[in-house]
């Protein structure tokens, strides 16, 4: 049985835990709250340009880009793609990076021909030790989504793309739904569905727009505009997704640390009663053979 003072010190320790795990509880929530609000800013801008191209398809039916499947249907494409991973700069976050990267994983299986290209340590990490090669690993943290960096991101995937160097990308982020549910997304970013971009059983628009120099590089330069705001939203997405599942994890922490304490204030207390009456105890008997040693003196 562990002594009074082994339970002090693991009492201790279990305390300063808490501290810990509280504190990293209040800065995740501190950092949730500001990336959400640097999202809402941006957003209007990005919801303006997914209308605008809107508007063109209403405009024109007959439009071609090589970022749209044809107006005929999707062709089977075959060849290589590109996948962006978008995981953690470090752990302590439940499932988050796990789920990311078993995502990862399953389209690797399924179409062995992908391209790699990650942001945050965790999944470099992983795909190190694995010996899975990497095509580019951006070495900004996780933790500080820019639009600049997403921009940096989109005119690589862009220009490789244009040069049909990937025939589909990817990218692979993790959605948080709510504050209790958040799960890892595929989601196939280029080439788009026209439907993505059509109004509900819409018809064309009768207002006649001019597009200089043609309709065709309007959208094209639209595009990748477009994209960033995408990357962008799946960083700052992946971000909250990251900070809410550390949270989850911080206080599931702190309430089995309070648990834990609970149970080992209780047992300090009973091994620190047993000490005590033994003492007693002790104090008892001596006494009482002094009593009688004492009374054997006077009869003799």
């Amino acid at each position: 049985m562990a002594s009074a003072k082994e339970i002090r010190n693991h009492i201790q320790s279990i305390r300063d835990t808490r501290k810990i795990t509280n504190a990293m509880y209040m800065i995740s929530s501190a950092k949730l709250r500001k990336v959400k609000w640097e999202l809402d800013r941006t957003r209007p801008y990005f919801d303006a340009l997914k209308t605008e191209i809107k508007r063109v398809f209403r405009s024109v039916t007959d439009v071609s880009s090589i970022y749209f499947y044809p107006a005929e249907g999707e062709p089977k494409l075959e060849g290589t793609y590109a996948c962006l991973v978008i995981t953690a700069d470090k752990g302590m976050a439940g499932a988050y990076n796990h789920n990311v990267i078993k995502s990862a994983m399953d389209m690797l299986d399924q179409h062995p021909d992908t391209k790699l290209y990650v942001v945050g340590e965790v999944g470099r990490q992983y795909f190190t030790q694995k010996n899975i090669p990497i095509e580019q690993s951006f070495l900004y943290p996780a933790k500080d989504p820019t639009l600049r960096r997403a921009r940096e991101i989109t005119g690589l995937l862009l220009e490789k793309f244009a040069a049909r160097e990937f025939q589909k990308i990817y990218i692979i982020y993790t959605d948080m739904k709510n504050s209790l549910m958040a799960e890892p997304v595929q989601f196939r970013l280029l080439p788009f569905h026209r439907q993505q971009f059509a109004t509900d059983n819409s018809p064309a628009s009768p207002n006649k727009y001019e597009f200089s120099p043609s309709v065709e590089k309007v959208l094209n330069n639209i595009i990748p505009g477009y994209v960033s705001g995408f990357i962008y939203s799946a960083l700052v997405d992946s971000f909250c997704s990251e900070q809410n599942a550390r949270m989850n994890a911080m206080d599931s922490a702190s309430r089995n640390a309070d648990k834990m304490l609970k149970e080992l204030t209780m047992h300090y207390n009973r091994v620190r009663q047993a000490a005590i009456t033994q003492e007693i105890t002790e104090i008892a008997a001596g006494e009482k053979a002094q009593r009688a040693r004492k009374s054997k003196e006077n009869q003799s």
